[in-house]
């Protein structure tokens, strides 16, 4: 598990802990309750929760050297399911193809690779797996109206059991545009939390706005229609005020009713990225 810099907590202000925007009428929303820190070059891409509440984070630093030399040169959010840890690689600009690799519960690594579609972007931001097992969720960067489906690597057995090719299945239309999501999570069977780096408010209020996706039903290998909008603006506090911040990674720990986000504040301060806590309050 990555250690935590909670000694640099005073480096970026008091945590301001508090509720969401409203919810509409019967529906909960999030109250912040918690900021811990973590070496961005080891933990500033993403982060999971494992089944003992620890966290597993992912940076730049993660990368083995193996798959460096192969080409992957970025990692992005990944997921535990199962024990089993899911990872979504990418390559150069000019590469025609993405990897998701899993690492079994016993430590062996399989590598997944997906050849681009015609129109497909390169870019393989996150690895997201349904409450069932069955159907990994990834998207790319830049404007986009939907989020790409796979079956899960191994815990599908559409896939092959150690590694090889895989075929996109179908996807998630998204009712309305995002832009520039960083990692999703699933909340419910039918409901994801997304991290949007945004930060032009064109598309939605809030500047890198918490996003959520509900599903009219579970995924079921069907193309389906997603009805997003945007939950409240994440967290942009720093003593740092020379360049941008950056919303990452998210995770949702289902047995702790905790969620998750990552923030990387700008210039010297990025060092160290912010995970701020959440837990579902009604009223």
């Amino acid at each position: 598990m990555r250690r935590h810099l909670t000694v640099l907590g005073c480096l970026f202000g008091a945590a301001v802990l508090g509720v969401g925007p409203a919810a509409a009428a019967g529906e909960p929303s999030w109250a912040e309750t918690g900021t811990t820190y973590t070496d961005t070059l080891g933990g500033g891409q993403g982060l999971a929760a494992r089944a003992d509440g620890s966290l597993l984070h992912r940076g730049l630093a993660d990368i083995p050297l193996s798959l460096r030399v192969e080409g992957w040169n970025h990692v992005g959010d990944p997921d535990i399911a199962n024990g089993y840890v899911f990872d979504a690689y990418q390559g150069p600009d000019t590469g025609t193809s993405k990897m998701f690799a899993v690492t079994t519960p016993a430590g062996k690594r399989y590598e997944y690779v997906h050849r681009l579609n015609p129109g497909e972007k390169i870019n393989n931001s996150f690895a997201s797996v349904s409450p069932d097992g069955q159907w990994l969720v990834s998207g790319e960067w830049g404007d986009q109206n939907r989020l790409q489906v796979f079956p899960t690597p191994v815990l599908n057995p559409a896939t092959p059991p150690t590694g090889g090719a895989l075929a996109e299945a179908w996807q998630i239309t998204l009712d309305k545009p995002v832009r520039d999501v960083q990692g999703c999570d699933f909340v419910t069977d039918t409901r994801l939390v997304c991290a949007s780096n945004d930060a032009t408010g064109a598309l939605f209020p809030e500047i890198r706005p918490l996003l959520q996706v509900d599903l009219p039903r579970e995924l079921d290998g069907q193309p389906i229609t997603g009805t997003v909008k945007s939950l409240f603006a994440l967290p942009q506090r720093s003593i740092c005020a020379d360049g941008a911040f950056e919303a990452e990674g998210v995770d949702y720990d289902a047995r702790s009713g905790t969620l998750r986000a990552e923030v990387i504040p700008p210039g010297v301060c990025a060092v160290a990225t912010a995970v701020y806590s959440y837990r579902q309050v009604t009223g």
